[in-house]
C-alpha cells in the first residue's frame, strides 16, 4: 500500500440542510477555481474545524459534479467537538480548510453488490449505490437505523425502489444479518459502513475477501497494550528519537519537528500512513487490513508503536 498524499484546499459552506433527526448535509463550493477536486465513491475528506478540530466525513454527493461536494454530519451524542461544531455553530458562507479527498473504500468490480449501512454509515454508500445504478450492476441496500427518523436521504434512497431496504430498529428490531449475508453468491462484493458493533457483526458473518469495511471508531479494544520506549531512526532526516512510554510516535516525532500529517489521532483514516523500513510494528490501528499489518511494510504512527526495541521509517 501506498501511503496517502492529500491536497488541502479551502471551501465555503453554500448550504446546510436536515436530512434527519439529527443529521445535516453540508455543500460546499470552491473559494478559488471552478471545480472542487475530484472524486470517487466511498472517499472521505477531513474538515478543519479549528485548532486541534480536524474529522473525517464522507463525499456524498455526486462524483460526476465537482461544482460543490456534500458531506453528511450526523450529531454525536458524546461529541468529541466536531459535530457540535458543525451543528451548533458553522453557519452557510463560512469558510473551511479542506484536507483530501480520500479513498480506502473504493468500489471495486464485482459480479454483484450487497450493501449494509448503519444509521450515519449511509454516506460513503449513497454514492457507490447511484454508480451500481448507473452501471446496470446488480446490488440490494440494507439500511438500519434506530427509526425512521433518524435516516437520512431517505426520499433520495426510494428512488431506488425495492432494492433498498430500510431497516428500523423500534418496528423492525436489529438488521437480520444472517439471512441477508447467509446467501450471498460467490462473487459478489460486500461493502458495510456503520457503528462499530454492526461492522463487527458483519465482519463474523461475511468471508474476508468479499468484504469491505470503513470504520470511523478504533476496533474494541484495538488502542490497548503496553506502552514501552523503544527508539525510531528516520532514513530521510538522519534522526534518531526514542519514544517515551508516556507519548505516541507521532507526538515524538511532532516535538523532533518532522512534518507528519495527522487527522484522527485513533488510527481510522490512514493520515500519517508511513513506510517502514526495518523492524517490527505493534499495529493499534482500525484501518490497515490484517494482511497488510502483517506484511509490516507500513504502520500509522499516530496509535502503533514498536514490537522490536527499534524501528526505521522512511522519513
Amino acid at each position: 500500500m501506498t501511503p496517502v498524499v492529500t491536497e488541502e484546499l479551502t471551501a465555503r459552506v453554500a448550504a446546510i440542510t436536515p436530512e434527519a433527526d439529527g443529521i445535516v448535509s453540508l455543500r460546499l463550493e470552491p473559494t478559488a477555481g471552478e471545480k472542487m477536486p475530484a472524486w470517487e465513491p466511498g472517499a472521505h475528506v477531513d474538515l478543519v474545524l479549528g485548532p486541534d478540530l480536524e474529522r473525517q466525513y464522507s463525499l456524498c454527493g455526486d462524483p460526476t459534479d465537482l461544482s460543490s461536494w456534500r458531506l453528511g454530519v450526523l450529531r454525536e451524542p458524546e461529541s468529541r467537538g466536531g459535530s457540535a461544531y458543525v451543528h451548533e455553530r458553522l453557519a452557510v458562507g463560512d469558510e473551511v480548510v479542506c484536507r483530501g479527498p480520500r479513498n480506502n473504500f473504493a468500489l471495486v468490480e464485482a459480479k454483484e453488490y450487497v450493501f449494509v449501512a448503519g444509521g450515519i454509515g449511509i454516506t460513503p454508500i449513497l454514492p457507490m449505490i447511484a454508480a451500481c445504478a448507473a452501471a446496470g450492476r446488480p446490488w440490494r441496500l440494507f439500511y438500519g437505523g434506530r427509526t425512521e427518523s433518524t435516516m437520512a436521504f431517505r426520499a433520495e434512497l426510494a428512488t431506488h425502489g425495492d432494492r433498498v431496504v430500510r431497516w428500523p430498529q423500534d418496528t423492525h428490531g436489529l438488521l437480520d444479518l444472517a439471512t441477508i449475508l447467509g446467501s450471498v453468491p460467490a462473487g459478489t462484493a460486500v461493502y458495510c459502513c456503520g457503528p462499530g458493533v454492526l461492522l463487527d457483526a458483519v465482519e463474523e458473518l461475511c468471508p474476508a475477501a468479499a468484504l469491505h469495511l470503513e470504520r470511523f471508531r478504533p476496533k474494541e479494544g484495538a488502542l490497548a497494550g503496553a506502552n514501552l520506549p523503544f527508539e525510531v531512526e528516520l532514513d530521510v532526516s538522519g534522526l534518531t528519537l526514542t519514544v517515551r512510554a508516556d507519548q505516541t510516535l507521532a507526538e515524538a516525532l511532532e516535538a523532533a519537528g518532522i512534518d507528519l500529517p495527522t487527522s484522527c489521532r485513533e488510527g481510522t483514516c490512514g493520515t500519517c500512513e508511513t513506510y517502514v523500513l526495518e523492524g517490527e510494528p505493534d499495529h493499534r490501528d482500525s484501518y490497515l487490513s490484517a494482511a497488510e499489518q502483517k506484511s509490516g511494510e507500513v504502520m500509522l504512527p499516530c496509535c502503533s508503536r514498536a514490537k522490536s526495541p527499534r524501528l526505521v521509517l522512511d522519513l
